[in-house]
């Protein structure tokens, strides 16, 4: 890897890094040259650096800054930039408007830590030393996870969460918003899957380690306007938000609402109050598989990335072993038994998807029972990305030793409540290479990325959000940029990024 300056304390590390003599200072005379397409780009940096600096920060046709759209050299890709700044002129270039928003997070970062506050500084000139740099990203997909689901938040407190992703340049933003303990997500067609699956009631404490969730009650939902506008700011931001509706497990809230959907549809269901993994099912009836065309019908309309995600792991299947009515369903489809019925149901589901122009997406628990048009997400053990990978999926390597932030980072009795498990501490992030050990080209090639998890059972407020990401999602944002990078290097620029998770206000882990 070319050398970098250490005067760069840049996450991720740049591809190629040169720091040169020198300055070139931001005032109130600095303009902006503005090239054909690059309007988003110049939007995003008023937008970001206007609230600490109040430059203007003018378009002009000669301009001192100039941002530009080169689709020439090819070299740089959808997310690939390339900064020049001189004393006397900076230049941002890229072959895609996504690559110009990356680049536009580096100045960000090249200026003084004080320029990311969002209150007012009472500084007039903003110096960016003089520096070559040429980055182009190794993995496409580089995510991030909030479970909102268990513990909702407020679309105010997401969009910074967003925020936050883009300085890092994580690209994807996976939205988990349903599960057995809520549902977050409105659907026209089905009014109570928020009025009453967005509500969990108080329930009676249970000891240590026996399921029970906090005894608070708990209740929250996103209109469907708040969820088109995260779309639409993150997408400014460079950021894709993948969204998560589980099926045909994790689905407790949707029973509770709608019970003719399970297999017991005289039953009544709370929404669950309990983690773990809860064994009440989807049924395989007719009404079930249009329902769930009908729920991803208004998920496409709302959200356009390519990929929508099933959930679709953790599926126990006692019930439909004893339903006659899904016994006979795998009979007339000619399975092998009931439990076969839960690649058969996400194959359908999967089909609709893919018959609307996207990809589904489904954690694997082995790394080898979705079906062929899924994109894979393997979490349990690293062999099952090369697993699915050899089967011919597109795989994201989601190892819960390396990427799950609800396990605590430190064995310190004075950390909070985490998931508990052993410690996934800074330098375990760090050291997680999403492509696995023996894969071959083909393989590899494979390999889409990594991601971030934070399931919040136990965590329900902003800041103990913040306090587990960071600094772990810098260690994955830099492998999944930058590759490998050594870790004393890491660290060294991770000294002089926290600077600028301060001056952000973020609650991070010392």
């Amino acid at each position: 890897m070319p050398a970098q300056s250490p005067a760069l304390t840049l996450i991720p590390r740049p591809t190629e890094a040169v720091l040169r003599p020198g300055q070139f200072t931001l005032d109130a005379d600095t303009s902006l040259r503005i090239g054909d397409g690059a309007e988003p780009a110049a939007k995003l940096l008023r937008t970001l650096l206007t609230p600490a600096t109040g430059l203007p920060l003018r378009p002009s046709p000669d301009g001192q800054f100039t941002l530009a759209l080169d689709p020439g050299p090819g070299e740089l890709g959808e997310e690939g930039y390339a900064l020049t700044v001189d004393p006397h002129a900076v230049l941002l270039r890229a072959a895609h408007p996504t690559g110009l928003l990356r680049g536009i997070q580096t100045v960000r970062q090249l200026l003084p830590p004080a320029a990311l506050s969002a209150d007012p500084q009472h500084v007039t000139r903003w110096p960016l030393p003089c520096a070559d740099i040429t980055d182009v990203p190794r993995h496409p997909w580089r995510g991030a996870m909030l479970d909102v689901a268990r513990h909702f938040q407020p679309v105010s407190y997401v969009r910074r969460y967003v925020d936050l992703l883009a300085l890092h340049k994580i690209s994807v933003f996976h939205l988990h918003l349903t599960d057995d303990q809520g549902w977050r997500m409105p659907v026209a067609a089905h009014p109570k899957l928020t009025e009453i699956g967005g509500h969990r009631a108080e329930s009676q404490r249970g000891p240590a380690g026996s399921g029970a969730y906090d005894g608070i009650p708990h209740g929250g939902a996103y209109t469907r306007g708040e969820l088109t506008d995260l779309v639409r700011y993150a997408a400014a931001r460079g950021v894709t938000v993948v969204p998560e509706i589980e099926m045909p497990g994790h689905v407790r809230a949707a029973l509770a609402a709608y019970p003719s959907l399970g297999n017991h549809p005289e039953r009544t269901l709370d929404v669950w109050t309990r983690w773990g993994v809860c064994d009440t099912v989807l049924g395989v009836h007719d009404e079930v598989l249009d329902f769930c065309r009908g729920v991803l019908d208004e998920v496409m309309d709302v959200f356009p990335s390519p990929y929508i995600h099933l959930g679709g792991e953790e599926c126990p299947t006692g019930e439909w072993t004893h339903s006659a009515a899904a016994r006979e369903r795998a009979a007339a489809e000619g399975l092998s038994g009931p439990e076969a019925l839960h690649g058969w149901f996400l194959g359908k589901v999967g089909e609709h998807l893919v018959r609307n122009g996207r990809r589904p997406v489904g954690w694997a628990e082995t790394g080898a029972e979705l079906p062929a048009e899924f994109t894979v997400m393997t979490w349990r053990d690293p062999a099952h990305t090369l697993t699915a990978a050899r089967r011919g999926h597109g795989v994201i390597n989601a190892h819960h030793r390396a990427t799950y932030l609800d396990y605590a980072q430190s064995d310190d009795p004075n950390e909070p409540q985490a998931q508990p498990g052993a410690v996934v501490d800074l330098r375990a992030v760090h050291a997680h290479d999403p492509v696995p050990e023996h894969a071959d080209t083909e393989a590899a090639a494979r390999v889409l990325g990594t991601q971030a998890q934070l399931w919040t059972e136990f965590v329900t407020t902003p800041a103990h959000i913040e306090y587990l990401t960071y600094p772990r999602l810098c260690a994955l944002a830099d492998r999944g940029w930058s590759g490998a990078t050594d870790w004393t290097d890491f660290r060294s620029r991770l000294d002089g990024h926290t600077a600028r998770l301060d001056a952000l206000g973020v609650h991070h882990h010392p």
